[in-house]
């Protein structure tokens, strides 16, 4: 058993363009907590030793500003930057395209912060201590270069009332091992069904069908097996405007070419998080009732308590 403490790195850096305001840092929690120091919480909880923030440059002053005092102490704290020129090998993009290409470019800018395992997760999701403990066991006692994990949840407890939603739609042998992780985007509830629309084509989705909440656990080595990858997705989609390089579709690419596995480590930790701004109410009670029951305490930081 290794008894290096993992990372934790968080995707901070979306421009939630479907939630109209900066949801990564916005307050959500009973004494003004965003999602994401939930998520510290726990992992500080479980034995977690540094984050990593993956921020826009421009950003990161108000951010740190925000974020450091909450955390002084308690963890290492790191930054990496997003932007469209970062790893983009002297490819020309269209002139129209100023957002960068998605979560697992995120990941990309991190190569060269990071020396230990890892998990990455969404800043505006909340995952649930039991996530972070099976992570952390993973993370410390199983994993290796050519082995990792992701988190699964199932669908119907990921799906918003107020729109569409993209999820990971994962299939397993039967070692629990990934054999496709199928990126699903325009996921509805309409009429007490869960359905995907994408590219006009109507499918009834499985309730309970396991989805990735891009809760993964990688090596560095990840980080460096995706950078050729980047090069050649870049290569074919630099015209384009809305194409992106995601982590669950390039971890599909990874178990599609038999060059890694990936297991399912099943949580029955509660899942939310917000897309859309009428999902922010949800999360608040969510959040609050947590703290009545005192699975959380009201001020996470004020009664914080160091984990021996």
């Amino acid at each position: 058993m290794s008894t290096t403490k993992p990372i934790l790195i968080i995707l901070a850096a979306g421009m939630a363009s479907r939630y109209g305001g900066n949801k990564q840092t916005e307050s959500f929690g009973p004494s003004g907590e965003t999602i994401m120091e939930y998520s510290i919480y726990d992992a500080i909880k479980v034995g977690f030793g540094k984050v990593i923030f993956i921020i826009r440059e421009e950003f990161a002053n108000a951010f740190a500003e925000q974020i450091e005092p909450k955390l002084s102490g308690k963890i290492e704290i790191d930054y990496a930057f997003q932007s469209l020129d970062r790893f983009s090998n002297n490819i020309e993009f269209s002139k129209e395209r100023t957002k960068p290409f998605g979560t697992a470019h995120a990941l990309l800018c991190c190569k060269g912060k990071v020396n230990k395992p890892f998990a990455v997760i969404n800043a505006d999701d909340f995952y649930g201590f039991d996530a972070f403990k099976k992570a952390y066991l993973f993370l410390t006692q199983e994993i290796n270069d050519n082995r990792f994990a992701c988190l699964g949840y199932e669908l119907k407890n990921t799906v918003s009332e107020f729109g569409a939603v993209t999820r990971g739609e994962i299939k397993t042998n039967t070692e629990n091992d990934i054999v496709s992780i199928n990126e699903r985007k325009e996921i509805i509830l309409t009429d007490g069904e869960i359905i995907s629309l994408e590219n006009g084509l109507r499918k009834v989705l499985d309730d309970n069908a396991q989805v990735s909440m891009n809760f993964f656990c990688f090596t560095p080595g990840f980080i460096d097996w995706m950078e050729e990858k980047y090069y050649d997705f870049l290569s074919a989609n630099a015209e384009e405007l809305k194409a992106e390089f995601l982590i669950p579709e390039v971890a599909d690419q990874l178990i599609r070419n038999g060059e890694g596995k990936i297991t399912v480590i099943g949580t029955d930790a509660k899942w939310f998080g917000v897309t859309f701004k009428e999902d922010a109410a949800i999360v608040k009670e969510e959040l609050l009732e947590l703290s009545r029951q005192k699975v959380y305490p009201k001020d996470l930081w004020n009664t914080y308590v160091e984990v021996n």
